[in-house]
């Protein structure tokens, strides 16, 4: 049996499972997996029975992450777990939980164990460990991916439903493509990284590793918000899965910025990636990556280095036999920067970001592979900095330019080699994005993991809003077609969906000549029916000089639709439709101008 978060929920929610038999059953797997190399420690199988059986009898099954098992990456903090950054001579034992891992467990997670990663988080790889080397379960000749290997392995076995990472360079990403499972990567600032060992403290993240994009952005929701703790996080929204909206603009590398290693199979895979993309309606644009590409040759070759050198290079220093010699050679680069090599640094990055922002602006998402190309460990054995090197042409510039991103699945060839994507856009996006892979997962009809089993139905989601948008419902002229939708797309507005109100509004024919214009007006419940309206998005600088112009008797007030949610919409005072026409039988102001044209409304 596949537990996904979304399938156990509905589970405990149904009353038919338990959480206590969700942790025998994820600790049996950990038997039946084999591999001693993906966790680096596990708690007490009792101890977290008793939790489970605590959580059972305190907490409500409503908590969004009620009886989840989570696995957490060995540079996080885990209260009575050692911390070891799979550096056994750095290890300590924390007393307090990471921010991160403290609001899952709020959310109703139970964590089992700690996972092996790339030694001080340092690789794409998932082989610089002393704890060994978990293996790949799709194609056991391929590396699992670093630097969250373990995490990667444990969800792709389906031992766990939901795992976190951390990612600086593509950590959270490049496992994900390798082991056939999402990978999200969150805005920078939007999850704390208080508890989480530093790599380069101010581009990490926290991330997160799932089945499927729902159950990642579940994990995503849990932990999002400010925290005290972090002086890095930041106050960004994150909004609601949604879906896509219609006809995106999809950036893809021109051909000049297209690696595959020389595979000819990877390369097929991402072209077929475009052609399911296409096949959802989107555009797809070629955009020159040389801005993008550039910043990622910074981070190993500018002021970030240095920055990984200040974050555990006192350790090494007095350590240096303790550390994996790949490891050891890579942070102790930065001690011999100096400050004018750095500043350097950052203005050429703040040049760089300036002509990233000009690609975005021509499309909503880019899409990217994830990885080059699938490599095997005897081959990041013979080559183990050139090749962790090329596995992040499309990752390591993600954090440095600011963006936030989402890896998914797209093809897995008849040997078991994966290969994926990641979806890209600016900070505070990620709910955008989010709706995207969800999609684009679903379109591939791959298997979940290394499970062999069909991904879950794409559940319905409604059209999302981008950051800073404010969502409004318009019932008459400003439709689509009609004669004022241009004053809602001269201010950038985006439609979403036709949908209707709750059924407790009545509609008018206010004349006012010499047109007539629709009134929409809440009554008690019970007295009125569902309107037709449009949703449509505009940014706030917009949506404020809209309302600007609403002319009375009309003004904007909050409406809710029939699915619950309230948004901002046309009504009109009560006075004015004293003496109007009721046209509410019409069920919407298209409805009735055909009407007026000779089609008779609905008895």
């Amino acid at each position: 049996m596949t537990e996904t978060v979304a399938s156990l929920l509905a589970g405990y929610r149904a009353g038919g499972m338990s959480a206590r038999e969700t942790v025998g059953r994820t600790f049996a797997r950990i038997r039946e997996a084999g591999d001693p190399a993906i966790f680096i420690a596990l708690r007490d199988e009792a101890s977290v029975q008793a939790e489970a059986a605590e959580l059972e009898a305190r907490a409500g099954r409503d908590l969004p992450l009620f009886g989840i098992p989570v696995a957490v990456k060995d540079n996080i903090d885990v209260a009575g777990l050692p911390t070891t950054a799979a550096c056994p001579a750095f290890a300590y034992l924390p007393e307090r939980d990471a921010t991160s891992v403290a609001r899952l467990r709020a959310a109703g997670a139970l964590v089992v164990g700690k996972t092996n990663l790339d030694q001080f988080a340092t690789g794409l790889v998932g082989v610089r460990s002393p704890y060994g080397v978990p293996r790949n379960p799709l194609q056991p000749q391929l590396i699992p991916g670093g630097s969250s290997s373990g995490s990667a392995v444990a969800v792709a076995r389906g031992i766990v439903p939901l795992a976190l990472g951390t990612d600086t360079a593509g950590s959270g990403r490049v496992p994900a493509a390798l082991n056939n499972i999402v990978g999200l990567k969150p805005s920078l600032g939007l999850v704390s990284t208080a508890g989480v060992v530093p790599a380069c403290r101010s581009l990490d993240c926290v991330s997160v590793f799932a089945l499927t994009t729902q159950d990642a952005f579940a994990g995503l929701e849990a932990m999002a918000g400010l925290d005290a703790r972090d002086p890095y996080a930041r106050a960004i929204g994150l909004g609601a899965l949604s879906a896509p909206a219609p006809n995106l603009r999809i950036g893809v590398p021109r051909p000049a910025d297209r690696f595959f290693l020389g595979d000819p199979g990877a390369e097929a895979a991402f072209q077929a990636a475009e052609r399911l993309a296409a096949g959802l309606g989107w555009t797809l644009i070629e955009v020159d990556l040389a801005p993008f590409l550039e910043a990622a040759r910074l981070l190993y070759d500018g002021p970030w280095v240095a920055e990984r050198t200040a974050a555990v290079g006192a350790f090494i220093a007095a350590h240096p036999d303790q550390v994996h010699p790949v490891t050891r050679a890579i942070l102790s680069q930065g001690a011999h920067r100096s400050a004018v090599e750095a500043f350097r640094g950052f203005h050429r990055l703040a040049e760089l970001r300036g002509a990233a922002r000009a690609v975005l602006t021509g499309v909503e998402l880019l899409m990217l592979p994830t990885m080059p190309a699938a490599c095997t460990v005897a081959a990041v054995e013979a080559d183990p900095v050139g090749l962790n090197a090329k596995l992040g042409t499309y990752t390591n510039f993600v954090n440095l330019l600011d963006l936030a991103g989402l890896a998914i699945p797209v093809s897995l060839a008849a040997d078991g080699t994966p290969f994926g994507v990641t979806l890209l856009a600016p900070a505070g996006r990620d709910a955008e994005i989010a709706g995207a892979g969800a999609a684009l997962h679903a379109r591939t009809g791959l298997p979940l993991g290394a499970l062999g089993i069909a991904q879950p139905p794409l559940p319905r989601l409604a059209p999302g809003l981008r950051a800073g948008e404010i969502a409004v419902a318009v019932v008459g002229a400003h439709m689509t077609g009609m004669p004022l939708n241009g004053e809602l797309t001269a201010l950038g507005g985006r439609f979403l969906q036709a949908t209707a109100t709750a059924p407790d509004y009545r509609l008018f024919a206010i004349c006012d000549r010499p047109v007539a214009r629709p009134g929409l007006l809440r009554v008690a419940p019970g007295a009125g029916a569902s309107i037709v309206v449009e949703l449509w998005a505009l940014a706030a600088e917009a949506f404020g000089r809209f309302v600007a112009a609403v002319p009375p008797p009309l003004s904007i007030g909050s409406l809710r639709l029939a699915d619950g949610r309230l948004v901002k919409g046309f009504l009109a005072e009560a006075e004015a439709v004293r003496d109007a026409r009721d046209i509410t039988a019409f069920g919407g102001w298209r409805a009735f101008l055909a009407g007026e044209a000779g089609v008779e409304p609905p008895p």
